[in-house]
């Protein structure tokens, strides 16, 4: 595809936003007009894309009246309920990054390295980003599901502070100088707190139940796969890191599921202990690959694994995940 699209950018001024606007430039993402977007609070700040300097606009109800390919999402799940409907309503790709349209029976929910072609079979415009987590679970499993077909999985997260935004990174900076947390419960620094996104009548926290929930959907698999989960934000800047613990229906060869895994585009396979390889958070942040390692056999099952995985969130997880979802859909 030669021709350029023109691209809005929605929550331009926050976290993932920004990133949005740096990894665009990054791929040379084939634009015509970009258009910058964000609340009443952040129009008129100034963003450079290009070596042009664009002014962020106040998003309105009006803003998606303009010649517009696809609407870039990362304003939170209230804005996108409102205004992504409004955008696809003209015929333009919207691909949200919030938890709004996940889990809608018309909306796609993609990790484009492994179900890119279940854009077909929704017909909505709106594509859903999964959430972070989610999306560098997956990618290891898909192909492990295929083979050996998962029973149940066991996550246990270590999620970082960026992934609660700016809010969060300021908490961080806030509690390491001994003041009171206004993001989080409890202060971050020097703590663990199994608590991201608010509790459910069941006891689970809502990003649990979302990793559990967006799991099956992107493998296409329904409650006859087991999940549980338990999220846990953890004092580290960036990169997220998911313990995953799998039962298989069939057995396997370790060195077969190496094998497996080096088949996956996007994955990296860190996993030399000898030499104390293995992901982590600082190798992690500031790319777009998974990386997976502590690869094992799970000895307390017949046919059980264990492995790591580890992925810079802000990128990864949201606004990179999004661009390669708009560059398969476009072609680009």
């Amino acid at each position: 595809m030669d021709k350029k699209l023109n691209v809005a950018v929605v929550g331009a001024t926050g976290v993932v936003g920004s990133t949005f606007v740096k990894v665009l430039q990054e791929v040379k993402f084939p634009i015509n007009n970009i258009y910058f977007f964000a609340s009443a609070k952040s129009a008129g700040k100034k963003i450079n894309f290009n070596g042009k300097t664009y002014e962020v606009e106040e998003l309105t109800e009006n803003s998606f009246d303009r010649d517009l390919d696809l609407a870039l999402f990362s304003a939170g799940g209230d804005t996108s309920k409102k205004f992504a409907p409004i955008a696809a309503s003209k015929g333009i790709l919207v691909v949200d990054n919030s938890s709004a349209f996940r889990m809608d029976k018309e909306v796609a929910l993609i990790v484009p390295e492994i179900n890119s072609d279940d854009v077909k079979k929704y017909p909505s415009k709106i594509i859903a980003n999964p959430n972070c987590s989610t999306i560098q679970s997956v990618l290891p499993l898909k192909v492990l599901d295929e083979k050996y077909k998962i029973k149940r999985i066991v996550y246990s997260t270590y999620q970082a502070v960026s992934g609660a935004g700016k809010k969060g990174l300021d908490d961080f900076e806030r509690t390491m100088k001994g003041e009171t947390p206004q993001c989080f419960a409890h202060p971050i620094f020097n703590n663990c707190l199994p608590h991201i996104d608010v509790f459910l009548d069941n006891g689970y926290t809502k990003e649990e139940e979302k990793m559990i929930n967006e799991t099956r959907k992107i493998l296409g698999r329904g409650e006859d796969l087991k999940i549980t989960a338990t999220t846990v934000r953890v004092p580290v800047e960036n990169s997220h890191s998911v313990s995953i613990n799998l039962e298989f229906e069939k057995d396997f060869d370790l060195k077969q599921i190496y094998e497996d895994l080096k088949t996956v585009e996007g994955l990296v396979i860190m996993d030399d202990v000898k030499n104390n390889v293995y992901p982590i958070a600082t190798k992690a942040t500031g790319t777009d690959d998974v990386y997976v390692g502590r690869i094992r056999r799970d000895f307390s099952l017949p046919s059980g694994l264990n492995m790591w995985t580890v992925a810079d969130n802000i990128r990864r997880g949201a606004a990179s995940n999004a661009i390669f979802i708009a560059r398969k859909y476009f072609g680009v």
